[in-house]
């Protein structure tokens, strides 16, 4: 029995629970952990605290990044729309200039083409091979006796030799008889003269000081439902001996009256003239009238 005892009283005092261990039992050890706990906690809000303002300060960065990469693209696109503004301004401004040196007379080409058709006629003729030659002419100068009419020597080519064909030049419904009485066929130039149709109205010749490159010009055959028709370019150059030009001049059109704006007479249409040796293709060659009077005719002193 005392053996017992003495074993029993050896035992260990049973553990109690987890909480029961950890927790203080006096008031000043549950101060010091209230302590400690207020302390962890403000560490941790002080770390969270620097988390957060590292990802607003990050944030922040971002987005003035952003802003700036927005800004810059905002000034290119505003240089981009200004420049393209300039260059639509100037083409603008450029085809503005086009129809005011068009208009620059005050005319419009109805109003050229009827101060011009009075004095354009239809050339109708046959070539070396007996087939159709048609062109244009006009009435370079006329008197109280006859009339004076320059077409295309392209045109009337089979008349300069014998047997020859006849030539007849019309405008609407009239028809005059002409002859051909002189021919410049290194120019492309021919004379015709109406004897029995004196006083013609003739085309307004334009001091030729006054052509010049970029300036519009017009071809006028006399081939129209209204008796005459015109096709436009541009003056490319200008010399004494020939006018280089881009209207598109076709048989009908060869030897008819080349125009300024201003419906005045500054050449002759040619598709076969070739003062640089070879034949135009898309730009051609006009002949200047005074070149017809040294060559073709005497004309008279206000076309000299």
């Amino acid at each position: 029995m005392a053996g017992e005892h003495v074993r029993e009283t050896g035992r260990t005092t049973p553990r109690g629970d987890f909480w029961s261990q950890v927790l203080p039992r006096t008031a000043l050890g549950l101060a010091s952990l209230l302590f400690f706990m207020a302390v962890a906690a403000a560490f941790s809000g002080a770390a969270l605290f620097a988390y957060y303002r590292f990802e607003l300060d990050d944030t922040r960065e971002r987005v003035a990044e952003l802003e700036g990469e927005i800004a810059d693209d905002l000034e290119f696109a505003e240089q981009a729309i200004a420049q393209r503004t300039d260059e639509a301004t100037a083409e603008v401004e450029g085809l503005l200039g086009e129809l005011e040196q068009f208009a620059a007379s005050g005319q419009t080409v109805e109003e050229v083409l009827a101060g011009v058709a009075p004095s354009v006629y239809l050339v109708s003729s046959l070539d070396v091979d007996g087939q159709p030659s048609v062109g244009s002419a006009f009435v370079l100068f006329s008197d109280s006796e006859r009339s004076f009419l320059l077409t295309s020597f392209e045109t009337v080519r089979a008349a300069t030799v014998e047997p020859a064909p006849g030539i007849e030049v019309s405008q609407g419904g009239a028809i005059l008889t002409v002859q051909l009485t002189a021919w410049d066929e290194g120019r492309d130039l021919a004379l015709l003269v109406a004897e029995d149709a004196p006083n013609l109205p003739a085309v307004e010749v334009a001091d030729p000081s006054s052509v010049a490159a970029g300036d519009r010009v017009f071809a006028v055959t006399g081939l129209g439902s209204d008796g005459a028709a015109l096709v436009q370019g541009v003056v490319s150059d200008v010399s004494a001996t020939a006018i280089q030009h881009d209207a598109p001049i076709g048989p009908q059109h060869q030897g008819g009256p080349l125009l300024s704006s201003s419906g005045e007479l500054i050449g002759i249409a040619s598709r076969r003239f070739a003062p640089l040796g070879f034949l135009p293709d898309t730009v051609f060659f006009g002949i200047p009238v005074r070149e017809a009077c040294a060559e073709l005719v005497s004309c008279p002193a206000e076309l000299d």
